[in-house]
Parts: structure tokens; C-alpha cells; sequence
């Protein structure tokens, strides 16, 4: 039997700017009329108090064990993001559902402050982007079919996670869509350079930073019939908003004495993260908001610099030069998505009162180090994890962390992506602008325990031997 919903929304574009309303029958990014970032709002979601907030909890619940394609994923929350969408639209490869991996005893007690980290890069390519470009591309598909588009090129600019996920997805949905992605030459990871090449996207490079790709596809999204898959698309920021269901669904929806941190990066996940629990609170799902914690590293903080003027009147933004970060996708000097975090902040700071949304900053040597520290503790954290991890403490250091309050951290990408900042702290590489000093308790290398020319020189049996007694003495093993 097909469980999928029969109730449907009413969907429009909303501009933060000069508070315009568009409908969704076209693709926006910003405002034509004054260039405004966009919000997608239900204007019909107030009718979903009609049910009380039992009926939800059980039929998300109920849909975790969904044998519905479409509901398997973050569209189990249908109601809650986009009840626009078919069934035939809707795009699933396994994103959302991601473990939420409590701190080893170990850890917990060296942090002495219960922990967990939330692994989104177990989602199908190694990050969190998946949530929105499933929402995204299950949009745009409805948009094919409705139009009978025969060509749809889809461009994106990224550090690496944002075109993974899009060549993947766009790989997968195939005819019309052809997906182009623009990277910072030299500035993506061997690792994530490797997925939208070998998903076969066109992969194009500029010199520069982030915010140098940005410009460029924001010109081809305003002169040219492109389809824009960054955090200004709005369908992506929907998307992510599974991120902040999962973890009130993983409590039981109790989120009281709960502390979530998210690297702010373009801005785009903790947009999102405060809007779930803002439609959760407002539903009656969740009795409380979670306090928000968003971190900045000191080489990319134009959200931090912002908030850390206590009168709000007082408050200026202004973007930022970066430096070279470990946390390489979260090196964004001026996000897209700040006008979203600020509109929120006003509400989330309305209902849950002052400190329940608080920016911290980080130092880089401290972002690698917490990667690390939680690594070694059986954790699968990437650099915006310990970017989290090294937020947590440094919250806790400042007193803000409440007794007992439990802390999730958002891991965004998979640890392997940045393996490589990993090895350039075990091998003391790093360049002089990141302004990391690596600790020989903590640097690691493979260590060899008998040389080829020795191998060459004994037989079979007198190599193992020898091999073993080399191990043996390097363990210091004793006999049975």
C-alpha cells in the first residue's frame, strides 16, 4: 500500500529584502526586484495545527520504517518542507537517517560535558550538501516535467561538497540535466576534486577563493539560463532542514537541555537548522528550542565579528579576507545565507530567549586538534567537525555550556575528505598562514618493521620470523 501524502501546501518565494512574494512555478534565486536573498514559506502551514502535535510524532515515526522510496529519506518530513512535490519527482539516494554517535566514555570524560556527534557525512557523498540537493533536484525535476525542458545545465560553486553532491545527484537524474561545477584552483581536496570528476560533471577552475566562484556563477545565474544549485537556491536550504527533524526525532522530540553546533560557513545549514526547530516549536512538536551554537574559524568570521557586538543596534556586517583553514568549506568570507541567519536569529531569540543562539570563534590550530582528539576516539570527524568540536570547548571554557546540557555536534562531511590536513599535521607540512604548530604527542607515522633488502636476503620461512621478532620487540610482547 502507498503511504505517500495526499495533502498538499501552497509554496512561495519570500524576499528578506523588500519582503516580495513570488510563487514557485519558476526557478528564483534572488529577488528581481531588489536582489534580496529568498526564504520559502507555506502560507498554508498554520492549517497543519489542525492535527495535534501526537499526530506528527507518530507519523514521523511511523514513516522511519516507510518501504516508500520517497519517504525514506528527509521526505518522511513532507509536511514540514516542500508539500509541492509528487511522489515521480521526488529524488532519494539514501541522504538523511544519519547516526548520531554518542561521545565515547573516554571523550566524554576528558571534555567533561556529555556529547555527540551527528555523522552526516554518512550521507550517499560524504556530506550534509545531500539533504538540500535532494530537495533541489527533486524540484527541479517537477519543473522539467511540467515545462518539457529538453537541455537544463546546472552550475554550482563550491570547496568541494557542494559539487560532489550536485554532479552525483545530477548524475543520477541524468537527461536533461547536464551539472557544471566551479572550484577555487588548487583550494578542494585530491579527495573531493575525485567525486564530481568521476560522477562526470564538467569541472572548471578560477583562481581565488570561494567567494571568487560565487561571483562567477551568481553573473551566470543572472544573465543566463542556468540553474544555480548553491545555498541562494532556497529548495537547498528546505532540504536541510531534515538535519534539525532527525535530531528532534532521534530524542523523542525532546529537546530541552539540548545545545546543537554547526560551522556557519555560507551560512546556509544553520539557516536551516533554526528554521526546522522553528516550525517543530511552532507545531508543538518540540515544547523547547535547542540553544544554537554557530562557529567560525578566526580565519573566516564575518558571522562571529557580527554577533560579538552585544548591542544589537550597534551591529555592522561586513565581509571578510580569508585565510588559508583546514576547515576548507567553511572558508567563506561572506556568506550568501547571513540575511536568512539574521532573520532567524530575531525569531529564534523571541521565543528561546538571549544565549539561545550564540556564535563562537575558533583558532585553526584548534579546529585540527579537536578533528584529532576526536578521531582518536573511535569518531569519524571531518574538519568542520572538530571545527564543532573545538566551538564546544571553547564554550565550555567560556561558561556558556550548561551542567548536563548535552551538546551535538554536526560532523558535515566524512572524515576521509581532509585526510590530507591530517597528514600535513603528522608531517609538520602546513604552510605559515594557517599558523598551526603540530604537537609530537599527536603526530602519527607508519613505521617499518623490516626493510625490502632484508626480505630479499632470507627465505620465506626466515623473513616471517624475523619480521614477527621485530614486532615483537617493538611491542615488547612476552611468550604464552
Amino acid at each position: 500500500m502507498n503511504d505517500f501524502p495526499t495533502m498538499r501546501g501552497r509554496m512561495e518565494y519570500f524576499c528578506l529584502g523588500c519582503n516580495s512574494r513570488f510563487g514557485v512555478d519558476k526557478l528564483h534565486y534572488t529577488c528581481p526586484k531588489c536582489g534580496g536573498v529568498f526564504l520559502l514559506e507555506d502560507t498554508a502551514f498554520e492549517a497543519l495545527a489542525e492535527n495535534p502535535p501526537v499526530y506528527y510524532k507518530t507519523l514521523f515515526d511511523k514513516r522511519a520504517a516507510s518501504k516508500t522510496t520517497a519517504l525514506r529519506g528527509i521526505f518522511r518530513f513532507y509536511e514540514l518542507m516542500a508539500p509541492i512535490l509528487e511522489e515521480r519527482d521526488i529524488v532519494h539516494l539514501g541522504e538523511g537517517n544519519t547516526p548520531i554517535v554518542s561521545a565515547s566514555p573516554a571523550l566524554e570524560k576528558y571534555l567533561g560535558t556529555p556529547m555527540a556527534f551527528k555523522n552526516d557525512g554518512q550521507n550517499p557523498s560524504g556530506s550534509f550538501k545531500d539533504r538540500g540537493m535532494a530537495c533541489a533536484f527533486s524540484y527541479l525535476k517537477s519543473l522539467v516535467r511540467e515545462n518539457g525542458w529538453d537541455n537544463v545545465l546546472t552550475v554550482c560553486a563550491s570547496t568541494g561538497d557542494t559539487s560532489a553532491s550536485a554532479a552525483l545527484y545530477g548524475a543520477y537524474v541524468g537527461d536533461p540535466i547536464t551539472t557544471v561545477v566551479i572550484l577555487p584552483q588548487g583550494k578542494v581536496t585530491p579527495q573531493q576534486l575525485a567525486q564530481p570528476l568521476g560522477s562526470g560533471a564538467m569541472v572548471l577552475e578560477v583562481p581565488g577563493v570561494f567567494d571568487d566562484c560565487m561571483k562567477v556563477v551568481e553573473h551566470l545565474a543572472d544573465n543566463y539560463r542556468v540553474a544555480l544549485l548553491n545555498s541562494k537556491n532556497a529548495w537547498r536550504i528546505l532540504g536541510q532542514e531534515s538535519y534539525a527533524f532527525e535530531v528532534a526525532q532521534y530524542f523523542d522530540w525532546d529537546t530541552y537541555r539540548k545545545a546543537v553546533f554547526v560551522p556557519i560557513g555560507n551560512a546556509g545549514n544553520i539557516t536551516a537548522v533554526m528554521s526546522g526547530f522553528l516550525k517543530l516549536q511552532r507545531l508543538g512538536v518540540i515544547p523547547s528550542l535547542p540553544r544554537i551554537f554557530g562557529v567560525q574559524s578566526a580565519h573566516a568570521d564575518p558571522v562571529y565579528r557580527f554577533y560579538s557586538q552585544a548591542d544589537a543596534k550597534k551591529r555592522h556586517y561586513e565581509p571578510v579576507t580569508v585565510t588559508p583553514s583546514v576547515a576548507q568549506a567553511a572558508m567563506i568570507g561572506n556568506p550568501v545565507s547571513f540575511p536568512r541567519v539574521k532573520h532567524y536569529v530575531e525569531q529564534y531569540e523571541k521565543i528561546g530567549g538571549p544565549g539561545s543562539f550564540q556564535v563562537i570563534q575558533v583558532e585553526e590550530q584548534a579546529i585540527i586538534e579537536s578533528m584529532l582528539l576526536a578521531n582518536r576516539h573511535g569518531h569519524i570527524s571531518c574538519t568542520q567537525g572538530g571545527e564543532c568540536l573545538a566551538g564546544l570547548i571553547r564554550a565550555k571554557e567560556m561558561g556558556l555550556i550548561e551542567p548536563q546540557e548535552l551538546a551535538i555536534l554536526d560532523a558535515t562531511a566524512h572524515a576521509l575528505k581532509f585526510s590530507g590536513f591530517q597528514q600535513m599535521y603528522f608531517e609538520n607540512a602546513f604552510p605559515p598562514e594557517y599558523g598551526i604548530t603540530p604537537k609530537k604527542e599527536l603526530m602519527n607515522a607508519p613505521e617499518l618493521v623490516i626493510t625490502a633488502q632484508e626480505k630479499a636476503e632470507l627465505s620465506p620461512e626466515a623473513y616471517t620470523v624475523r619480521a614477527a621478532e621485530n614486532v615483537v620487540k617493538r611491542l615488547g610482547l612476552k611468550s604464552l
